[in-house]
This record gives C-alpha cells, sequence and structure tokens, in this order.
C-alpha cells in the first residue's frame, strides 16, 4: 500500500450525507467515479440524554455488512498521497431515530455489486436510505468504548 489511510483529512468529511452527495464539491467526483464498500459488523453510535451513552448497533442475524462508501486520493501539503474515505450517511430508521439523528448507508446485499458498477447516478441515490429497522439491533454498551485504548470484545457487550 501506498500513502496512509485516513477516515478523511478534515473531521467534516468523515461522513457525507445521502441527500447532498451528488451536489456537494467534496464528494460530486467520487460519487460519480469512486465508490467503495466499508465494511463492518456493527458501528458505535451516542445517544444524547444529558450524558451520552454509547450503543452497539449490528444486524440481527449477526452478519457483517457493507456500508456505502466513496474513497478518494489527496496530496497534502507537504507532498504526501493520503487515501481516505467517507462513509455516506442518511435520514435514522426507526430503531436509529432516538439515539441519533443519522445512520450510516448499509447496503442489502443484492445491492452491493450495483453500488461499484457503473450505475446510473438516479439509480445510485436510490440505495441511499435508511437500512430495514427490523433487521437490526441496538444495545447500550460500556462507557469504555469512549477511550481508544480499550481494544477489546469485552466492550461491546450489552449492558
Amino acid at each position: 500500500m501506498c500513502g496512509r489511510y485516513s477516515f478523511a483529512i478534515v473531521d467534516e468529511l468523515i461522513n457525507a450525507k445521502a441527500e447532498t452527495i451528488d451536489e456537494r464539491p467534496a464528494y460530486r467526483n467520487a460519487f460519480k467515479k469512486r465508490r467503495c464498500l466499508v465494511p463492518a459488523d456493527g458501528f458505535y453510535e451516542w445517544k444524547k440524554n444529558g450524558n451520552k451513552i454509547p450503543y452497539w448497533i449490528i444486524l440481527k442475524n449477526g452478519d457483517p455488512f457493507a456500508m456505502a462508501g466513496i474513497w478518494e486520493k489527496w496530496v497534502s501539503s507537504d507532498g504526501e498521497i493520503i487515501h481516505s474515505f467517507s462513509i455516506i450517511t442518511t435520514e435514522p430508521n426507526e430503531l436509529m431515530a432516538p439515539i441519533h439523528d443519522r445512520m450510516p448507508v448499509i447496503l442489502l446485499p443484492e445491492t452491493e455489486k450495483m453500488w461499484l458498477d457503473d450505475t446510473n447516478e438516479e439509480v445510485l441515490k436510490g440505495l441511499l436510505k435508511p437500512y430495514p429497522a427490523d433487521l437490526m439491533r441496538a444495545f447500550p454498551i460500556s462507557t469504555l468504548v469512549n477511550s481508544p485504548k480499550n481494544d477489546s470484545q469485552s466492550i461491546i457487550k450489552p449492558i
């Protein structure tokens, strides 16, 4: 691999909103030509209810899944090549709405190949919708997840 990999060069570019992905200059070309799958077996989100409560969100069947992403290759001010990616987010489904106002676009398995192909942009935009809530599960987990030094499976156990 060349360069280093990061979520994005600028924190605001970590998540790309589905509603504006084909309009914003930071994402427009990547949406047209550099789409990717971001594999995961779950993701974290924090519910703001006074204190921030961490949640682990997974598919009910426990399978890994692919989030819709875009990638970019940048040249830093010192000439270093940096590869970055952004996860595309959408409005929340019924499960996610009480936790957060956005959620990642999780692609149905049968649409993953379409996301990577030279598919019409309108068809692609149609894939950027909330994943069915009845196929997902969310539960609160330990606040140990708040520190990157805690890298253990035990932190994603329900509390």
